[in-house]
């Protein structure tokens, strides 16, 4: 499973925020595509939790890589939700790395 300060160091560690600010406009429609995202995010996080108890019930324990995954996508969410209430000005993943 994933090292519990590598997630706190994806989600808070050093982020390197844009040189230039962009237009207010700019932003909103960005914030509306992400809001697509997130919504697309929430329902592959429903089917991936649905597989992963599949998983379990049938072999006792969870699939690592699929809890990874999970990891992964929560990171992201919170990243976008980061970025759409503006506490961030560094968009998520496609525009920068997922690292």
């Amino acid at each position: 499973m994933t090292d519990p300060d590598n997630i706190d160091g994806r989600l808070h560690g050093e982020q390197f925020e844009p040189e230039e600010k962009e237009s207010l406009l700019s932003r909103f429609l960005y914030m509306i595509l992400i809001t697509v995202l997130i919504s697309l995010a929430h329902s592959v996080l429903a089917t991936a939790t649905v597989l992963q108890f599949i998983v379990m019930l049938i072999n006792k324990e969870p699939n690592e890589r699929l809890a990874d995954f999970g990891t992964d996508l929560g990171i992201w969410i919170a990243k976008a939700a980061r970025y759409q209430m503006a506490a961030s000005n560094v968009k998520p993943w496609p525009w920068t790395e997922l690292d």
